[in-house]
């Protein structure tokens, strides 16, 4: 096959997506992320990030991270366990175990990469992993990895705790792993961890619970979808949480008892074969914890927009899906209805992503609004008046 070849191939492929409404395009911030954005040279209200405490744009946290490039450097040059653990890795580490309430905790550069991490580490040949059917994709690509080292991988129907059951209890694998997002980044509803928990305790099961939404949102003092159901943190319970949500900046952590920790720092494979985080990230989500830790009023404005949201959509023709959490999704249903929607809305200057498969399954196109706790009670009213004109 020539270049020339494989370049239509490609071409071929990128066309088709084009045809199908499917093309994805990259817009440019030419501010620091926020409510307010300046992006491809328009003024818009953001409501497109998941940077659910208005933290992305802290100064507070902008110094600390300054403070920590100026004294550690710009990078850390090289993987935590070859020379590139620094003292404020070690201490972010630390910090995210007390706040999770586990007694370890593992950093990590993205999410992706912790999630790529964990279910293929704990279940390989002769284990089974039960997975929902809308995980996020670096979960299932956890799982795909999982299913080449011989794990027998299943999926259940969304947070349908009586499938799983049933799943559960015919398998004999020598060990079992769960794995769920807590709060799902489409759809923005919660799972239902106590009931999971209560089947990971009855078949002795590992349970990976994703809690990249829910980080920072949810739970006393943000601490996150565990603290939220007030379940314990369990030995069987290995916790994700993303850094760049919530927290405002970057990054990713793993929590999970001493053992099971150690485990996955010494067999992780993308966590042992990739550089560190610069250590200024880690000083930065030192400061970011904090505020986070003491952002109730922070997490009291978001939860009175996200409802002032609902109740001003309510009687809309377009479905405005049952979340709880700052992802409110508005189902339009076509790709190309969910495009015209979004794009009619930026012409309003309001940025609104058109989410469309394969994120979410065909004919579920739909709006993501991502609400903030930046957001204002004016910012709300202007786009429900926007979606009511336009639906």
């Amino acid at each position: 096959m020539t270049s020339r070849s494989l370049e239509d191939r490609l071409a071929s492929e990128l066309a088709d997506l084009e045809t199908a409404g499917l093309t994805r395009r990259r817009r440019v911030l030419e501010s620091p992320c926020g409510r307010l954005a300046t992006v491809d040279g328009k003024n818009v209200l953001n409501f497109a990030a998941n940077d659910y405490l208005g933290l992305a744009g802290n100064a507070e946290i902008a110094r600390a991270l300054a403070d920590g490039a100026l004294h550690w450097g710009a990078g850390a040059g090289a993987s935590h366990l070859v020379s590139g653990h620094l003292a404020p890795h070690e201490a972010l580490e630390k910090e995210i175990a007390t706040f999770t309430g586990f007694p370890r905790a593992l950093t990590f550069s993205t999410g992706y990469l912790a999630n790529l991490a964990v279910t293929p580490t704990f279940a390989g040949r002769g284990d089974a992993v039960f997975a929902d059917k809308l995980n996020h994709a670096s979960l299932i690509d956890a799982m795909q990895l999982a299913k080449a080292n011989g794990a027998d991988v299943q999926r259940y129907a969304h947070n349908d705790v009586a499938a799983l059951e049933k799943l559960l209890a015919a398998s004999t694998a020598k060990h079992k792993l769960i794995v769920t997002d807590a709060v799902f980044s489409m759809d923005g509803d919660l799972a239902p961890l106590p009931l999971i928990f209560a089947l990971a305790e009855r078949y002795d099961a590992w349970l990976v619970i994703d809690d990249a939404h829910g980080f920072g949102v949810l739970g006393p003092h943000g601490r996150g979808s565990l603290a939220h159901f007030n379940l314990p943190a369990s030995p069987r319970i290995l916790l994700m949480g993303t850094l760049g949500k919530a927290a405002g900046v970057g990054g990713a952590f793993v929590a999970g008892s001493e053992t099971a920790i150690e485990y996955l720092l010494q067999k992780g494979r993308s966590y042992i074969f990739t550089t560190a985080q610069p250590p200024a990230i880690a000083c930065a989500l030192a400061k970011s914890l904090s505020i986070i830790e003491n952002g109730d009023a922070l997490r009291a404005n978001l939860m009175a927009r996200i409802g002032q949201l609902r109740d001003g959509l309510a009687g809309l023709p377009l479905q405005l899906l049952p979340s709880p959490t700052a992802i409110q999704p508005l189902i339009v249903g076509e790709n190309d209805a969910a495009v015209a929607l979004a794009k009619a809305l930026w012409e309003r200057n309001l940025w609104v992503p058109a989410i469309r498969p394969p994120t979410v399954p065909k004919g579920t196109a739909r709006l993501r609004i991502s609400v903030s706790a930046a957001h204002t009670e004016a910012d709300i009213a202007q786009l429900v008046s926007a979606l009511k004109e336009l639906a």
